[in-house]
């Protein structure tokens, strides 16, 4: 089954395999300091998504320490003068707090030549028009990415999941940023409690219609983690989580749905193996990806 990878579509762009470097602005999430709600997502870690982040540095340490974490798995054979980058701030929502050190941070970020672009995570309900406008601007320089975290179009399940806003709030912002010229990354979680395979197609296939045509998408496995209220609901009510076969079947449907100039962000996701508390076969990262790999070819 051919798709276009994200891996794909930065080594036509750039010549070259392009790394992310994960950061942190530091930021909170409205659904968890009250404005909206407490204790976000019902699935969200303390790290809220963004486990792999060096926290509580500033930018340029941060940079160090992310590049040196990910150099260290670059072939040698790469002279560190050709290595590209792109800037990924993940945790949390990286549009909401004050906005001109929000600016003046993605601003510092495209300054470092290596960095090739910039990934910012955020939530539909927290991007102004003034940071839409910055963010346009930024782009005419660098790549520029917005994350949104949908992971579903069916109210029964937003509202389970405690994701705080409503389809129109997604579809207001997508608007938004697509006229601004702005790459929208959408974010779709497979296997939340309650939904079938169908719901989840259905998810897909909303998205496979959007106009303009979705940039990206990334199909995240759902994680069972340690401290979060997900957790606490699996061990009460244990819900079905898929075995890996299934689950490399329905991405296999859900890819067919998409078009193809849709670049694939992900097909399953890394939890963090200290947290993990199901599906444990998900800590194994090569017995997934070989496993998808057979299934999708």
């Amino acid at each position: 089954m051919n798709y276009l990878s994200v891996s794909d579509y930065l080594k036509n762009k750039y010549g070259t395999k392009v790394y992310k470097l994960s950061l942190s602005t530091g930021c909170t999430c409205p659904n968890r300091d009250g404005t909206i709600s407490y204790g976000g997502c019902i699935f969200c870690s303390e790290g809220g998504s963004g486990d792999f982040a060096a926290k509580g540095l500033d930018l340029d340490e941060q940079i160090k320490f992310a590049k040196e974490k990910v150099d260290g798995k670059i072939s040698s054979k790469i002279p560190t003068a050709d290595r590209k980058y792109i800037a990924y701030f993940q945790s949390f929502t990286n549009t909401y707090g004050d906005e001109n050190y929000l600016k003046d941070l993605f601003k510092k970020v495209l300054q470092y030549p290596f960095i090739v672009g910039l990934s910012i995570g955020t939530r539909p309900d927290c991007l102004s028009d003034d940071m839409i406008s910055f963010l346009s601007e930024l782009n005419k320089e660098k790549e520029i990415w917005i994350e949104l975290g949908l992971q579903t179009i069916h109210k029964n399940t937003a509202d389970f999941i405690n994701r705080g806003y409503d389809l129109p709030v997604f579809e207001d912002a997508y608007a938004r940023l697509t006229k601004a010229n702005l790459k929208v990354i959408v974010h779709v979680i497979i296997g939340l409690p309650g939904e079938t395979d169908e719901d989840i197609l259905e998810t897909v296939e909303y998205l496979a219609r959007l106009k303009p045509t979705l940039f990206g998408i990334k199909l995240q496995l759902l994680h069972v983690l340690k401290g979060t209220k997900l957790a606490e609901i699996y061990e009460k009510t244990p819900f079905r989580i898929y075995e890996l076969n299934e689950y490399c079947d329905i991405i296999a449907r859900c890819l067919q749905l998409l078009p193809k100039e849709t670049v694939i962000h992900r097909l399953t996701g890394d939890g963090p193996k200290k947290l993990l508390i199901a599906p444990l076969w998900s800590g194994n990262k090569k017995l997934v990806m070989n496993t998808m790999n057979k299934r999708l070819l």
